[in-house]
């Protein structure tokens, strides 16, 4: 990417950050595809969380791991340890530089490690979002969660 693309990216994360936080996440599901595609580029897979108050607004998105390539380092105990601080749902993205969001076994395995544990401690577990190249793929519309 050029310097200017970059700038016009972290332009764009920012004005759908504002966004995000100010309105219901889930009552413009294509708002949150839309934020997932501009937040986790990149030429390695990102691993983000976006954590939700009751109604859904987004209360953080953070940024859990960064890794290579073509893996990315995913702790269930400590995505759910940082929702049990103030949020009441949870939304798993991370990227595929590949291009292809197909989901790996190690995704799918993990996202229901996440899964479990959300269920037993009363989170809501809303889907896992894979970004890769102009396309976004969910795990629950796929009927993996």
């Amino acid at each position: 990417m050029t310097p200017q693309e970059e700038t016009v990216i972290l332009e764009a994360r920012e004005i759908l950050g504002r966004y995000l936080s100010q309105n219901p996440v889930l009552g413009s599901w294509q708002a949150v595809m839309d934020y997932c595609a501009v937040a986790v580029r990149g030429p390695v897979e990102q691993f983000h969380v976006l954590y939700l108050d009751r109604k859904n607004r987004v209360i953080t998105d953070a940024l859990m791991s960064v890794g290579t390539v073509d893996h990315v380092p995913v702790y269930p105990r400590e995505v759910i340890k940082q929702a049990l601080l103030n949020a009441s749902a949870l939304i798993l993205i991370h990227n595929h530089p590949s291009g292809d969001p197909t989901p790996s076994e190690a995704d799918l395995s993990m996202t229901k490690e996440i899964q479990k544990g959300c269920k037993y401690l009363g989170l809501t577990l809303h889907d896992h979002i894979i970004v890769g190249a102009g396309t976004e793929l969910s795990l629950r519309g796929l009927g993996k969660i």
